[in-house]
């Protein structure tokens, strides 16, 4: 965990404790600027599309840009917070998955069973996909915090049986059945010309936001990352927070995969994957979160998230061959990863 820590609006109580850790003003300098270099690539991106390919806006690329962005910003919001508290969640991917799956299922039994009561299917199944989500939080947030197993570990091992569960729910094929209502009136809808996700997003990212500026639990959070000790000292519940903040990076990954479900029409193992995984640690980490925990705001996360988006978008509209993409994903992140180091290193020396 990181020694350095920003806990914006943290209580007098716990100000000495919390401000006696070393750098805090250089880090958050240096959050400050990675706020200013992530726009400056954005606005880079969209214009040198805007120039090389007129389709880029076009209604329906817009629409589908917004759309995948919505998807990619709920499950990084969740990720940031993990991060922002010292650890990883590497089951968000396969939690997509599982959600689907198990929300379709769910639909699909109740439609059946209750013919006609599309309201008490589409209940069963939401809450079934959302608690679905949250068991693996929970586990993987008591493996955490009770018997102190790395959190990569940890669900890099959840990832693994959560997706072998989608598995075998489906068998790898599609599941079917849910009412059309749901499908129809929710996951294709628009509202002022948006699809649904995108406020749903919204809705989220608001959350998130007032949690972190106005709440104790997103104040503990940054405190914990920042330096467990000192907020051991000022009497932070470290164990129920860690929980918590795996509980909801988990329940906010199912929230996506229902999203998907919603708007595919289908519940489907193959949704998520390494490749959400990897996107919502990139957009976190390009989007100010500090690996080392302590540091990092949801609002600029959803910004990272927008970009990366487009960047893919734009990747595709060029025709970049698929299997070159994931290069450029992972020089961006190392990029900002390094850029994140030298800054640290350039402050420690002032």
């Amino acid at each position: 965990m990181n020694a350095q820590a920003s806990v914006p609006g943290a209580s007098a109580s716990h100000a000495p404790a919390l401000a006696a850790r070393p750098g805090v003003a250089a880090s958050a300098r240096g959050f400050i600027g990675r706020i200013g270099f992530l726009p400056a690539l954005l606005v880079l991106v969209v214009v040198g599309m805007a120039a090389a390919d007129p389709q880029f806006y076009g209604p329906i690329n817009i629409l589908n840009i917004l759309r995948n962005a919505a998807f990619l910003t709920i499950v990084a919001c969740g990720q940031a917070l993990v991060i922002i508290a010292g650890g990883f969640d590497l089951s968000v991917g396969a939690v997509v998955a599982l959600a689907s799956v198990v929300t379709a299922k769910a639909m699909a039994l109740t439609a059946a069973a209750f013919p006609g009561n599309d309201g008490l299917a589409i209940a069963a199944g939401v809450a079934a996909g959302l608690g679905s989500g949250a068991a693996v939080g929970v586990v993987n947030g008591l493996c955490v915090a009770r018997l102190k197993v790395s959190g990569f570990v940890v669900t890099l091992g959840t990832m693994s049986a959560t997706a072998g569960i989608a598995l075998m729910i489906t068998s790898g094929i599609p599941v079917y059945g849910m009412p059309q209502s749901f499908v129809r009136d929710f996951g294709r809808a628009q509202f002022l010309g948006l699809p649904t996700a995108i406020y749903v997003a919204l809705i989220v990212l608001a959350a998130m936001i007032f949690v972190q500026r106005r709440t104790l639990f997103g104040r503990y959070v940054y405190a914990i990352g920042g330096n467990a000790e000192a907020a051991i000292v000022s009497g932070v519940a470290i164990r129920r927070h860690v929980v918590g903040t795996y509980v909801l990076s988990g329940v906010l990954a199912a929230l996506a995969g229902i999203l998907l479900t919603a708007q595919v029409g289908s519940g489907q193992a193959s949704f998520g994957g390494d490749r959400m995984m990897l996107q919502s640690i990139a957009a976190a980490v390009i989007g100010g979160v500090s690996l080392r925990g302590g540091i990092g705001r949801v609002e600029i996360v959803a910004v990272s998230a927008l970009f990366l988006t487009i960047l893919g978008n734009a990747l595709n509209l060029l025709h970049i061959d698929s299997r070159l993409q994931p290069v450029f994903l992972g020089v961006i992140m190392v990029a900002a990863v390094a850029l994140d180091e030298l800054g640290r290193r350039r402050k420690a020396r002032v």
